[in-house]
C-alpha cells in the first residue's frame, strides 16, 4: 500500500501541486483525488485497527512520514479523517520515531 499507493502518489501530488514550474490542472486533479482517496482507505482502516496491519509494524514506519509530510503541506487532505490523525498522534509519540523524524535535519 505506501510503495505503490502513498508514496507514489503522494509524491506526485506533491511535485504537481508544490513544485512544478508549470502548473499542469490534470497533474494536480488527477494526484490530489487520488491522495484523498488514499486517506479515505487509510481511515477506514484506521477506524477498526489501531495500526495499519493491526499491530505496530513496518506498514506504520513505512507510511507514517508519507501521511505525515502530506498532511503538513496539505492539510486539507486531512479533512474528516479523525482515526488517521489519531494514528498520526499515536505513531509520532514513539520516541523511536521521533528520534528518525529529526534526522535528517530540514530547515
Amino acid at each position: 500500500f505506501q510503495m505503490g499507493g502513498l508514496g507514489p502518489m503522494f509524491g506526485q501530488m506533491g511535485h504537481f501541486v508544490r513544485y512544478a514550474k508549470e502548473k499542469v490542472p490534470y497533474g494536480i486533479e488527477r494526484y490530489t483525488k487520488e491522495s484523498h482517496r488514499l486517506m479515505q482507505v487509510l481511515e477506514k482502516q484506521l477506524s477498526q485497527n489501531a495500526y495499519l496491519a493491526g499491530e505496530y509494524s513496518i506498514a506504520d514506519m513505512a507510511s507514517y512520514p508519507w501521511v505525515h509530510s502530506m498532511v503538513g503541506f496539505h492539510p486539507e487532505l486531512a479533512e474528516n479523517t479523525p482515526s488517521v490523525r489519531a494514528w498520526l498522534d499515536r505513531v509520532g509519540a514513539r520516541p523511536a520515531v521521533q528520534r528518525g523524524m529529526a534526522v535528517p535535519k530540514l530547515g
